[in-house]
């Protein structure tokens, strides 16, 4: 069982762990119950009721947060030519091509994101021992091979998060950090929740949004009212 410390234990006796809350509520009480003194990502979570198991249920895309992310993402773009001066361009840390395969290849994995051109995605897809269980393997439906590599970078770099069920049909998403204001959280909150809801799979059945809640980094989990998180009310 995980240890935690006096300011996390101090927290979770502050309030009803059963306690479901609205947007804002949840959020204030995230932001109150922070205990780390460096600024904490708010993370998102959410139990889908989907099987990713069956391919129809794979619930994955991205979502622009409103807001930012707060965080500094760092991205590896494998484009050539033209495309890959427009990466450089949008700000993208490492671009290349055999160059970076090589450097990937041996170990350097010092980014948070990974874009392709459609072209060099066969050369990419042999990284999938680096990349894949790290869930960073370029993919078409999040918009990370395409053409236009320097526009995707800008909108990651803008704050466009990708977002994916794992195994148990979990979702996780952060959606800002702890020194954001309440209505910039509750912005990119309802943000997320609204594309969720646009991403049900028409074939998953009875309830979707089976357990949700909010967390910062170090911080205990608040839960969010079913019905009225449906509703996408603020309060």
């Amino acid at each position: 069982m995980a240890q935690h410390g006096k300011k996390y234990n101090a927290a979770t006796a502050s309030y009803d762990s059963a306690a479901q809350f609205g947007l804002t509520e949840a959020i204030t009480k995230v932001k109150t119950m922070a205990p780390a003194k460096f600024d904490e990502t708010v993370e998102l979570s959410v139990r889908l009721g989907v099987d990713p198991r069956k391919a129809d249920q794979m619930v994955r895309g991205t979502v622009a947060l409103p807001s930012g992310t707060g965080t500094d993402v760092r991205i590896a773009v494998f484009a050539a030519g033209d495309a890959a001066q427009a990466a450089r361009d949008a700000g993208a840390e490492f671009v290349g091509t055999d160059d970076l395969l090589a450097q990937v290849e041996g170990g350097m994995m010092d980014f948070d994101l990974v874009i392709a051109t459609p072209d060099l995605m066969p050369q990419v897809g042999k990284l999938g021992r680096q990349l894949g269980p790290r869930g960073l393997m370029p993919n078409p439906k999040t918009g990370t091979v395409t053409p236009d590599v320097g526009k995707a970078v800008a909108d990651f770099k803008g704050g466009k998060v990708e977002y994916r069920t794992d195994r148990q049909g979990n979702v996780h998403v952060p959606i800002g950090k702890v020194s954001f204001e309440i209505p910039a959280l509750v912005a990119n909150l309802r943000a997320v929740l609204e594309e969720l809801e646009k991403a049900k799979p028409s074939s998953a059945k009875g309830r979707y949004f089976k357990k949700v809640s909010l967390s910062s980094t170090m911080g205990p989990g608040v839960k969010l009212d079913s019905q009225r998180m449906l509703a996408l009310e603020e309060v």
